[in-house]
């Protein structure tokens, strides 16, 4: 069994979870780094929220035009079936970034509730450190397969297989960033408005 990807996950996400560590509150570099990285995930959110969105779009449109084809013209779409899975799948992966940097994904809300200070910050560095690696492990595995199956055509789009796939990995990254920037900059009101 090949243990380099869990090596280097692991390794890569213990750096950036200290890095987060160092960076998440003070002056100087420490500030820097943190204004930083918030810019990028402004950046990124933002595109990640357009191509989301773009997918939703596109998948609607194609299922619509599968409906209209198959009823109304009686030829159904070889093409739309297809093209409505991918533009989801590119929709969730992709969303799932905008979902981790809002705060929106199912949390451990009680222990965030009744704890403060260091054990606070502790509990989201190992929450951090959790989707970190498993996001690592999406994308290493996720790069292989679009790799491994890009000579393979989608039917009824006659594109690489590799396009659908490829949203494992480009996600992932996406979704890395968000969760960087939600441990440095939390934007979770209802957390500290619950009752």
């Amino acid at each position: 069994m090949n243990l380099l990807p869990l090596q280097v996950t692991g390794a890569a996400t213990l750096a950036t979870v200290g890095l987060a560590l160092w960076a998440g509150s003070g002056d100087g570099a420490r500030a820097a780094i943190r204004r930083a990285v918030l810019v990028l995930d402004r950046y990124a959110t933002g595109v990640a929220t357009l191509v989301a969105s773009f997918a939703l779009i596109l998948a609607v449109a194609a299922g619509a035009w599968q409906v209209v084809a198959r009823f109304a013209t009686n030829t159904p779409s070889i093409w739309s079936e297809a093209l409505v899975r991918t533009a989801l799948i590119w929709m969730a992966f992709i969303g799932v970034a905008v979902a981790l940097r809002a705060g929106a994904l199912v949390s451990i809300d009680v222990a965030h509730r009744y704890t403060s200070g260091a054990l606070r910050r502790a509990l989201e560095a190992a929450s951090l450190a959790a989707v970190l690696s498993m996001l690592g492990v999406m994308f290493w595995f996720g790069w292989m397969m679009a790799e491994r199956v890009k000579f393979q055509e989608m039917a009824g789009l006659e594109v690489s297989m590799s396009w659908g796939y490829a949203a494992i990995p480009v996600g992932a990254v996406f979704a890395m960033i968000g969760a960087v920037a939600h441990f440095l900059d939390r934007r979770v009101s209802e957390l500290e408005n619950a009752t």
